[in-house]
């Protein structure tokens, strides 16, 4: 079965979790930028919780269906529409075979992310089907989708085959698709928003920055600036001033590094980071903070929020347990 792409949106690009096991050898991460959408999206149509999805930017593509499929929609809200029907968010759906799928721009976040069934098909590079777009590997054939794209879609697990049945045995005659009543609960949503509190631990460095500039990063206001993309999100607000001023040789960098340049203002690092980095690293966001960035668009405003290593683990193990028990909520319905 083949996605047919009439328009390819914004950026659209494959990603899963992540081309890990490289960094030594100088090669990018990448993967999806909000990895609890991506995770919730692949449980929803029956996948495990790492096959590659459709991440989209922004404006999302327009996508015909070749055969019926079971898809999720999770993240951002780029109004998804079937014959001019809202498709619900955080949900399984079934799609009829022909059904056109249209997407448009973003109504809250930034990123959203289309699991299908059996999960995108696209080839394997170094254990990950992520795209790396710099390097033009990975995804479908290394690059965003264009028009006239086709994406191949595996077939599809037993629960996912269960999924579909069930939703199909309920659908009435004429839908543009069917659905359930009931989707991932609110409680368990990392906590979207246009101005988001982002936790963060200390980073390696934080000692080599004033006391003042400190109090700024956890009380200040920070603007997602123009330059952001999945490489980093770059924040102008009170600049951040070192009272140690040495050279720092490069050292790994992660995914949510808080690096500090020159010029005093934040850049975070995000999905496409490279492997080292050599500006001082105030901060660390924490895990389960990321997708909160992940949806911050340009212009929005974010805050800084100090946190302990312990309520770090604990905030991370909650967003751990939220996801199992939607795995095993999801086939105790199905099966």
């Amino acid at each position: 079965m083949s996605i047919y792409v009439h328009k390819p949106g914004l950026l659209s690009t494959v990603q899963d979790g992540g081309r890990t096991g490289y960094q030594q050898y100088g090669v990018i991460v990448s993967g999806a930028m909000d990895h609890f959408a991506h995770q919730a999206a692949n449980l929803l149509v029956g996948n495990t919780g790492d096959e590659a999805t459709l991440e989209m930017t922004v404006i999302g593509p327009v996508l015909e269906f070749e055969r019926a499929a079971v898809i999720a929609v999770c993240g951002a809200d780029l109004s998804p529409s079937i014959g001019g029907k809202a498709v619900p968010l955080w949900r399984p759906v079934y799609i009829p075979a022909g059904a056109v799928l249209r997407f448009g721009s973003s109504r809250q976040g930034c990123r959203g992310y289309l699991a299908a069934a059996g999960g995108l098909n696209v080839p394997h590079q170094m254990n990950s089907r992520s795209t790396y777009l710099r390097a033009g590997i990975g995804g479908y054939q290394g690059r965003s989708l264009q028009a006239e794209d086709r994406l191949p879609v595996q077939q599809p697990t037993e629960l996912g085959e269960l999924i579909a049945g069930g939703i199909q045995a309920r659908m009435e005659e004429g839908e543009p698709f069917g659905t359930v009543g009931w989707s991932v609960s609110y409680e368990m949503l990392p906590d979207y928003g246009k101005h988001p509190v982002i936790r963060i631990l200390p980073g390696a460095q934080q000692s080599w920055f004033e006391e003042e500039s400190l109090k700024d990063l956890h009380s200040a206001e920070f603007i997602v600036q123009p330059q952001s993309d999945r490489m980093g999100y770059r924040l102008a607000g009170k600049p951040l001033h070192k009272v140690k001023q040495q050279e720092l040789l490069s050292e790994p960098v992660t995914f949510g590094t808080v690096q500090v340049p020159p010029d005093g203002n934040p850049i975070v690092l995000m999905a496409d980071r490279q492997t080292t980095g050599g500006y001082p690293k105030v901060a660390q966001v924490i895990t389960a903070d990321l997708p909160l960035l992940a949806q911050s668009q340009i212009g929005s405003s974010i805050r800084f929020q100090p946190v302990t290593l312990q309520e770090a683990q604990e905030i991370q193990l909650m967003a751990s347990l939220n996801l199992r028990f939607l795995r095993k909520s999801i086939r105790m319905y199905f099966v």
